[in-house]
């Protein structure tokens, strides 16, 4: 059998993940410090929740390719929260971003075109471009009492194969609000060089000093696709319930060829689409568990590492992630396997795109004593093996 070059991936089971999957399968404890999952971290659902999914509507098949009219309104008064005024017409249903980035891609690349990523940043782009021919050119974020954009090395990641920035807004795993002035940049860019700017905004609701503008709303020179969906505003993964919402100029010729893609899948499913206003209007009470619980176990972080100056938690303003520069004295990986036989699952910095050495990434959605007992061991580590005091860090 013959596969595509696009599908050929390095499948084998990595070290890191056959170490997690064999302690797992040993009944071993594992305090997970990398839990993106709110369905599993404890958090206190409707009890009713799953009857919107019985809405006698969706017995009716009505093959909308941009998904139905209700359940897009819906989402415009999600936006008008936000100070966007969004209207059904502008908006695409899918069934997920991922999918939603994939629609995106292929309206706005042929194969081989190139599409600029902010790092760090999520592994998943790597997939979705091998899956639809495009070229990732990374750009870096940079660090300097809070991460800001390099407008520079954005621009010299340009060729003339470029044909969209990719925003995401907060940045995950960095937690990286986009401010007005790079707001600004990276439409001067897009306008200069005939872009479209793709922003992902689905941590949008968890900024750690308030609500903040949508992408939605910023620009009006420029092509701009948000994407967002229920999984981390409503914390519903698994209903598989996202959009597109499409502004700028000439969003009518892309909105009609949008149309087209999703009326050739037609993915979306039609409870989903009955439930998605009632999910989403009820979006606070899941919200107010989760920011409560990311505000938590953000504080019991820095006190945990207030006496361990050689780790610095590096600033965020957003997300339910933390980054932590440690010592670069070992790669990573041999770091969270020493921190995995001690019972604590966390991620290395480079499966963020940081270096190979020196960067850990800390979920802050677990429930909060199996947060605390990983912290715990996790500073005790660092203390013992990288250079810090030796005195353990009482439970």
């Amino acid at each position: 059998m013959r596969f595509s070059r696009r599908t050929g991936w390095n499948t084998e089971e990595s070290e890191l993940a056959r170490a997690h999957r064999l302690r797992v399968e040993a009944g071993l404890p594992i305090a997970d410090l990398t839990a993106s999952n709110p369905t599993r971290c404890g958090f206190k659902y409707p009890p009713n929740l799953l009857a919107a999914l019985t809405d006698p509507r969706a017995l009716d098949y009505d093959p909308q390719p941009k998904g139905s009219v209700r359940a897009r309104e819906a989402i415009c008064a999600y936006y008008a929260a936000h100070g966007a005024l969004v209207r059904p017409e502008q908006i695409i249903l899918t069934t997920s971003t991922s999918e939603a980035y994939s629609f995106l891609f292929r309206l706005l690349c042929d194969p081989g075109n190139e599409v600029v990523v902010l790092q760090p940043g999520y592994p998943l782009f790597d997939f979705l471009a091998d899956l639809d021919d495009v070229r990732l050119k990374p750009a870096p974020l940079v660090y300097d009492q809070g991460w800001q954009l390099d407008a520079e090395a954005i621009r010299r990641a340009l060729t003339p194969e470029t044909r969209a920035i990719v925003l995401v807004h907060p940045n995950n795993p960095t937690g990286h609000f986009t401010k007005q002035w790079e707001a600004q940049v990276l439409e001067r860019l897009c306008r200069e060089n005939g872009l479209s700017l793709i922003v992902d905004e689905v941590f949008l609701d968890y900024g750690l000093h308030g609500a903040e503008m949508s992408f939605a709303a910023e620009l009006e020179s420029v092509p701009v696709f948000v994407v967002s969906g229920l999984s981390k505003i409503a914390g519903l993964p698994q209903m598989k319930a996202a959009w597109i919402v499409a502004t700028g100029p000439e969003v009518g010729p892309a909105l009609e060829r949008l149309e087209v893609i999703a009326d050739t899948f037609l993915s979306m499913n039609a409870p989903v689409q009955c439930a998605l206003p009632v999910w989403l209007g009820n979006r606070a009470e899941i919200q107010e568990q989760i920011q409560a619980r990311v505000g938590s176990n953000l504080a019991e972080l820095d006190r945990r590492l207030a006496g361990l100056p050689e780790v610095q938690r590096l600033e965020c303003e957003g997300g339910w992630y933390a980054v932590l520069r440690i010592p670069a004295i070992e790669p990573d990986e041999r770091t969270v396997l020493a921190l995995l036989e001690r019972g604590v699952w966390v991620h290395p910095g480079y499966f963020f795109g940081f270096a190979e050495s020196g960067w850990l990434v800390v979920s802050l959605l677990g429930p909060e004593r199996e947060f605390s007992t990983g912290v715990t061991e996790l500073i005790n580590y660092l203390r013992t093996n990288q250079g810090g005091n030796k005195a353990q860090v009482p439970a």
